[in-house]
């Protein structure tokens, strides 16, 4: 590995960390040579993610943690930095599909457009949720852990959006508000701590297997419409998502920051 991409001597804390993209982000960063911190609220996940990555050699902890719940977040970030010293690498993964449905009652009891099916109304609640879980946790755990990262100096931030923030679907309000959202915030961000050499930057994924996305996989006409979407016409897998998040994690991005980077097969410029 070249230099610039080692990640030895450095902790990272992965939130959403027990499945899917965060637990691929974490286990290549353990692969690079960081230390990492998982979080998530199912505990069970967050500790096989662990285990995962000290059979890499390294340091881990998996804290059970909601990430909508800013008292939460920060007894985490403390936590963290107590057992492990310090933060250098915040990954803000964790995300849901939430706010998805028609903003007002259609006529009709189901209405579908593409990929996307209406099949109720966003509740206020749904509403609420989605920006809690998609934007807001953004906002709770850069602001607990920037204190940090500003007296050193020296940070790495990389918020894990979605392609959905910058393509606008019918029925999926609250998600693509929330990931929309998170692009302006990384860009926010990332300009009040550039004086203090700190990066923050984005990743916003396209299609890959989650759960998320498993009930579309797993129907072939749900298969068929993503790659009809997707100009290179094929699936990546996760870890994709990993090798690039090294890249931003690791000096060899120290002159990028503000950036959201669409990583999608070509999706985001198919649909611009």
């Amino acid at each position: 590995m070249f230099k610039e991409f080692e990640l030895d001597g450095h902790v990272a804390l992965v939130t959403g960390g027990g499945r899917g993209i965060g637990r691929e982000i974490a286990l290549v960063l353990a692969e690079a040579g960081a230390d990492v911190a998982v979080t998530a609220r199912t505990t069970s996940q967050i500790k096989a993610t662990a285990s995962e990555i000290e059979k890499l050699g390294r340091r881990s902890l998996a804290i059970q943690c909601d990430v909508t719940n800013y008292t939460q977040v920060t007894n985490t970030v403390q936590q963290v930095t107590k057992l492990m010293g310090k933060i250098d690498i915040l990954i803000n993964n964790a995300g849901a599909s939430i706010g998805g449905g028609a903003i007002s009652p259609l006529p009709v009891e189901e209405n579908e457009t593409g990929l996307y099916t209406a099949r109720k109304t966003i509740s206020p609640e749904d509403w609420n949720n989605s920006l809690e879980t998609n934007l807001s946790h953004i906002f709770y755990f850069c602001q607990a852990v920037g204190p940090q990262m500003l007296i050193r100096k020296r940070g790495k931030v990389i918020n894990i959006l979605s392609n959905n923030g910058g393509i606008a679907y019918p029925f999926t309000a609250g998600y693509n508000s929330a990931k929309a959202g998170g692009a302006m915030l990384t860009k926010v961000i990332s300009l009040e701590w550039a004086p203090y050499n700190i990066n923050v930057n984005g990743i916003a994924p396209g299609f890959f297997p989650t759960e998320m996305t498993r009930r579309r996989y797993e129907s072939p006409e749900g298969r068929e419409a993503m790659l009809n979407a997707i100009p290179l016409k094929r699936f990546a897998p996760l870890r994709d998502i990993g090798l690039l998040s090294i890249y931003l994690a690791s000096e060899a991005s120290d002159w990028m920051t503000g950036q959201v980077i669409y990583l999608d097969g070509g999706e985001s410029a198919f649909r611009a």
